[in-house]
């Protein structure tokens, strides 16, 4: 029976979005490579939708983080217009800041920590979480107790607030 892409795609964008911001730190970009994901899907009918569609955002964010040092590295950034001052600029300074060291926090843990991670946040099962990451079923709890717990640790360390990561 081919896949009511309709049906995933409602069950789904949401939680897509959010790895996938997670992985970009820019919402806009989060939605258009979710929306890129589901083009995507249209020519294929995978066994495990949700699975793949993952996966395939997991690549497209690999893809799109490299492009974006490739772009760093050959544009000079030129300043038009400065952006309008934030309604309150102390609470967007600090949001600012709070989304920093949670984004450095991230990218201290390794690779299969910050997947398992985001996969778990994704709303993914332990099989899930195993099939994607490579882990056995009964080393995903312990992975993701750990990865908390070093994210809390590095989220410390870099001067964020203790909060807590259910």
């Amino acid at each position: 029976m081919p896949t009511d892409w309709a049906a995933v795609y409602q069950s789904l964008y949401g939680d897509l979005v959010r790895f996938l911001h997670r992985k970009v730190w820019d919402a806009d970009r989060a939605q258009d490579l979710a929306q890129e994901t589901f083009v995507r899907a249209l020519d294929h009918d995978p066994e495990n939708p949700r699975a793949w569609l993952f996966t395939v955002a997991a690549n497209l964010a690999r893809d799109e983080a490299r492009g974006a040092v490739r772009r760093r590295a050959h544009l000079e950034l030129v300043a038009a217009d400065p952006p309008p001052p934030p309604a309150d600029p102390a609470a967007e300074t600090e949001a600012r800041e709070r989304a920093a060291i949670a984004r450095a926090a991230l990218e201290r843990l390794s690779e299969r920590d910050r997947e398992a991670l985001l996969l778990w946040d994704a709303g993914f099962s332990y099989d899930e979480i195993a099939a994607q990451t490579g882990l056995a079923r009964t080393a995903v709890g312990t992975t993701l107790s750990r990865a908390r717990h070093r994210l809390v640790e590095a989220h410390q360390a870099l001067g964020g607030q203790h909060a807590a990561l259910g």
